[in-house]
């Protein structure tokens, strides 16, 4: 199809990665229903991670290959319409409606709207990027050549993953820290040190401070500190999370609670309304109703909603894992990975370098940071699965429970 119709058997608002998934969850099921997609975004859905990840450390990387619209495009029972913006769900009706007027039927409907960047007292624009699309990407990229000065706010996941990849891009960094270490809230404290060290060691200039405000002038930015500090540089990338995108399900009476409420199913609490991928607060068969905000949960949470959607009496029962790679290191996590919960640190010869960190609470094991350990994701869950429901009675028995070499 090639252009908007009226009405579809499905309708999928979000045009990212939870809506590229979707559409293979329901054409597994349904290989002739027709599917609108309603994109925020002016481009076509990419692969999320490419964005901070190879795109900036394959010099054979571009950002075509990082499309998932190849098989959207070759299918043509959908449409994919991008740079659109749903102003209504009107669930009564089984319609949305257009900020152009327009309104679209559905049969059933999924929302896969994702998060949006937090912001603080700095105005976005062509400098001041809040890191989260293709579209940031390619501002960020005509920021930061080869010897350009870019500061990064944030030393979290993605702040961290950013900061890391312009510096493997010949780009002078300051890092603006609102803690101590780089992923203090996430990794253990000796962790956190080792990591911020290597930025040191890399010739990161590392602040501390709290952002005030800041703006675009004389070509490039300026951010200032709560204690007074002004940082000038030739752009600005700010990274301190996200927040998941509710408007539309809780005008439209959906539950809302730190995301949109689904049932196993993905089912909202509206009829023919489904919800998936960083705006569902799901219930995870090992832990619980959460949030996550990671490509590998969007990718099946996506699918499986799509095969409901289309009839197929299928539950979400995956835990999720999310990783990453910051200058010579990797990780994979599973789970809960906060360091405000209890820890057990195995590492490798005592030394941080090889290891695996178990998260607890009173003795369930709730998370496992697998760090420069590959292929053991499954094992974490298998942890995480059999402490559910009896804690461990001593914590220092996981020791050697995920092997390394």
């Amino acid at each position: 199809m090639s252009i908007v119709e009226q009405s579809y058997d499905y309708v999928i608002v979000g045009g990212g990665v939870t809506a590229a998934s979707a559409v293979k969850g329901i054409r597994s099921e349904d290989s002739s229903g027709t599917i609108g997609i309603l994109g925020s975004e002016p481009v076509k859905p990419v692969y999320r991670p490419d964005l901070s990840k190879d795109l900036w450390l394959d010099d054979d990387k571009s950002l075509e290959d990082s499309s998932l619209a190849g098989d959207l495009d070759g299918d043509d029972g959908v449409d994919l319409v991008t740079d659109t913006t749903v102003t209504e769900i009107d669930p009564g009706a089984h319609v949305v409606r257009l900020a152009d007027g327009t309104s679209i039927g559905y049969g059933r409907l999924l929302l896969a709207t994702g998060a949006e960047p937090r912001t603080l007292a700095v105005d976005p624009g062509p400098k001041v990027v809040y890191y989260r699309t293709a579209a940031d990407y390619e501002r960020l990229r005509a920021i930061a050549a080869t010897g350009s000065h870019v500061v990064v706010v944030g030393g979290g996941y993605i702040g961290s993953e950013i900061a890391s990849a312009l510096v493997q891009n010949g780009v002078d960094v300051t890092l603006v820290l609102d803690l101590e270490d780089v992923q203090e809230q996430m990794f253990p404290r000796a962790l956190a040190a080792t990591l911020t060290k290597a930025f040191d060691d890399r010739g990161v200039t590392i602040v501390h401070g709290s952002v005030e405000g800041g703006q675009e002038q004389d070509g490039g930015v300026r951010i200032r500190l709560e204690d007074g500090t002004d940082i000038t540089a030739d752009g600005a990338v700010i990274g301190v999370g996200v927040l998941p995108r509710t408007g539309l399900a809780e005008a439209a009476g959906l539950d809302v609670d730190n995301g949109i409420v689904v049932d196993a199913h993905l089912r909202t609490s509206v009829e023919d309304v489904y919800a998936a991928g960083d705006v569902a607060a799901y219930p995870d068969a090992l832990l619980g109703r959460r949030r996550v905000e990671h490509v590998d949960h969007a990718e099946k949470s996506g699918e499986l909603a799509g095969r409901a959607m289309a009839g197929a009496d299928a539950t979400y029962d995956y835990t999720p894992m999310f990783w990453s790679d910051i200058f010579d290191y990797g990780y994979e996590a599973v789970g809960e990975t906060r360091s405000d919960l209890d820890m057990v640190e195995d590492w490798k010869d005592g030394e941080i370098g090889t290891g695996v960190v178990y998260y607890l609470r009173s003795g369930h094991v709730r998370g496992v940071l697998l760090w420069n350990v590959w292929d053991s994701a499954d094992q974490a869950r298998e942890v995480i699965a059999e402490t559910s429901d009896a804690p461990v009675a001593d914590p220092e028995t996981l020791r050697g429970r995920i092997a390394f070499e």
